[in-house]
C-alpha cells in the first residue's frame, strides 16, 4: 500500500512538474499517465504487464495515442529481430554448444574465479559491439545460466555483471545499438569515425566498469572461487564429455552464418538496392525459418518455449508508451527545453546533453530519447556550434544510461526475463539500482571529461 501511495503521488507530481515546464493538460495526463506504468513496473515487477496494458489502454481512451501510432512505436522491427534471434538461440542452445562452451571455460585451468567473472565480462562486451546487444545478452545468458548450473553458484551478479558490460559495449560501434546508427545516419558518422572515436572510449569505460563491478561483487567472487576449486578437486569437467555432433555443427553453422550477414547486412542491402537496415531485421528471420525447418518437429517447442513472450509483450508496449511521449509532443518539449537552457557554452551543453539523456535512457527506450533529441541537436546548427561533441555525448548518454535501471535497456529485460522462466529468480528493482546506479553515473562522467577533453571528439 505504501508503494501504491507513493506511486501515485509520485505520479502527480510529475503531471504538475510538466505543466510548470510548459506542457499542455493533455501532455502533463500522458506524463502522468506514463509515470505510473513505468514506475509501477519497477514497484511491482510481477504485473509489469498488468500495467503497460492498463497504462497504454488509458491512452487510448484519452487520445494521448491513436492504433496507428502505438503499431508504429511499438517497434516492430526489433521485436521480429529478437524473436528471430531467441529461436535460433534456441536450437544452438538445445544441440549443446553453448553447454560445450561453458565447460570449456570452467575447465580452463589457468582461469581462476576472477579471470572467469571478467572473461565473462569481456565476452559480453565484445559480442555485444560485434552482434547487438540484443543478441548478445541472449547469447550471454545462456552461457551463464550452464556455468552456474556446473558451479552451482547463484546466477544474479553474474547476469548484471554481463548486462552492464553489453551496454557498454553496444556504444563501441555502429551494430551495437540501434541508436548508434540512428546518431551515424543524422550525424553523418561513418562506420571507421565509430572505430576511431567510439571504440577506444567504450573500451576505457568498460575497464573502469569491470572494475568497479569487482569491488562490488567481492565476496560473491569469494564464493565463486571456492566453487571453481571443488568443482576441479572433484576431476575437472565432470560427468561425460560434450561431443558436438550432427545438430550441434549444423547449429554452428546456422548460427555464424546468421551473424556473418547480420555484420555485412548493410553492404548486401547496397547491392540489391534494398532500403537501409531492412535486410537487418529479415536475416533473423530467415534463418529462424531455416533452422525450423532443419528441426520441423520441434517447430512448436521452439515457438512456445524459446520465444521470451512476457519480456516480448512487455518490450512492444514499454516502446509504444514511450512512443505515446513522442507522438504528443512532450519529448519534443523537455528535449529542448533541457538543451536549449544550456545557451551556447559548449561544456554545459555537452553535459546536459549526456546527463539528461542518460537518465532519459534509464526509465525511456533510449530509441526514443535519441530520436527526440536528433531534431533539437540538428536546430543548434543556426548558433554555429560544433556539434560533433553533442552527438558523441548522446550516444554515450543514452547506452551507458541504459546500466542504471533494469528496465533501462532491451538488454535488461531480456535477461531479466529469461533469468526468471529459465530460473524463477527475481532480481529487485533496488538490487539493480545500487549497482547500476554506480556504474551509470561514474561511467557517464568518464565519457563527458574525454568528449570535452580530446580534440578527436570536436573533428
Amino acid at each position: 500500500m505504501k508503494k501504491l501511495l507513493l506511486l501515485i503521488a509520485v505520479s502527480l507530481g510529475a503531471a504538475m512538474g510538466g505543466r510548470s515546464v510548459g506542457l499542455s493538460a493533455e501532455q502533463a495526463l500522458t506524463v502522468s499517465i506514463f509515470t505510473f506504468s513505468i514506475l509501477g513496473t519497477l514497484f511491482f515487477w510481477d504485473f509489469r504487464l498488468t500495467l503497460v496494458f492498463v497504462g497504454s489502454g488509458a491512452l487510448f481512451l484519452m487520445r494521448g495515442i491513436d492504433l496507428e501510432n502505438f503499431i508504429k512505436y511499438a517497434s516492430l522491427d526489433v521485436i521480429i529481430f529478437i524473436i528471430g534471434m531467441m529461436i535460433i538461440v534456441g536450437m544452438v542452445k538445445e544441440s549443446g554448444v553453448f553447454h560445450w562452451l561453458a565447460r570449456a571455460i570452467v575447465g580452463l585451468k589457468w582461469l581462476g574465479a576472477a579471470g572467469l567473472f571478467l572473461a565473462l565480462m569481456l565476452i559480453s562486451a565484445v559480442f555485444s559491439a560485434l552482434m547487438g546487444e540484443a543478441t548478445s545478452i541472449m547469447v550471454m545468458m545462456v552461457i551463464i545460466l550452464e556455468i552456474c548450473d556446473y558451479l552451482k553458484v547463484h546466477p544474479a551478479p553474474l547476469v548484471i555483471s554481463s548486462v552492464l558490460s553489453t551496454n557498454v559495449g553496444s556504444a563501441a560501434t555502429v551494430l551495437g545499438n540501434p541508436v548508434g546508427i540512428l546518431i551515424a545516419l543524422r550525424g553523418g558518422f561513418s562506420f571507421e569515425e565509430f572505430l576511431v572515436r567510439a571504440f577506444p572510449l567504450a573500451v576505457a569505460i568498460l575497464a573502469v566498469t569491470m572494475a568497479l563491478i569487482c569491488i562490488w561483487y567481492r565476496a560473491y567472487i569469494r564464493s565463486l572461487s571456492v566453487a571453481v576449486r571443488a568443482r576441479r578437486q572433484e576431476g575437472g569437467l565432470s560427468g561425460p564429455a560434450v561431443k558436438l555432433g550432427k545438430d550441434a555443427k549444423a547449429s554452428i553453422v546456422i548460427f555464424a552464418a546468421t551473424l556473418l550477414s547480420i555484420a555485412a547486412h548493410s553492404r548486401i542491402e547496397l547491392i540489391f538496392g534494398l532500403e537501409e537496415n531492412e535486410l537487418l531485421v529479415v536475416i533473423p528471420i530467415i534463418f529462424a525459418g531455416i533452422a525450423l525447418a532443419y528441426k520441423h518437429s520441434k517447430i512448436k517447442q521452439y515457438i512456445e518455449e524459446e520465444v521470451e513472450w512476457t519480456s516480448i509483450l512487455f518490450l512492444m508496449f514499454l516502446f509504444a508508451l514511450t512512443g505515446a511521449l513522442q507522438t504528443s509532443g512532450t519529448t519534443n518539449v523537455l528535449a529542448e527545453r533541457l538543451i536549449k537552457s544550456a545557451g551556447s557554452h559548449p561544456a554545459f551543453l555537452s553535459g546536459l546533453t549526456i546527463f539528461s539523456s542518460s537518465i532519459l535512457s534509464s526509465i525511456l527506450d533510449n530509441t526514443v530519447v535519441v530520436a527526440s533529441y536528433i531534431p533539437m541537436l540538428q536546430g543548434l546548427q543556426s548558433l554555429g556550434l560544433n556539434l560533433k561533441p553533442l552527438w558523441w555525448c548522446l550516444l554515450f548518454g543514452a547506452c551507458l544510461g541504459g546500466n542504471i535501471t533494469a528496465i533501462g535497456s532491451t538488454a535488461n529485460i531480456v535477461a531479466l526475463g529469461v533469468l526468471e522462466k529459465e530460473k524463477g529468480i527475481k532480481i529487485d528493482f533496488i538490487e539493480w539500482l545500487k549497482i547500476g546506479l554506480i556504474v551509470g553515473l561514474v561511467t557517464s562522467i568518464i565519457a563527458y571529461i574525454a568528449i570535452i577533453s580530446l580534440p578527436i571528439f570536436s573533428t
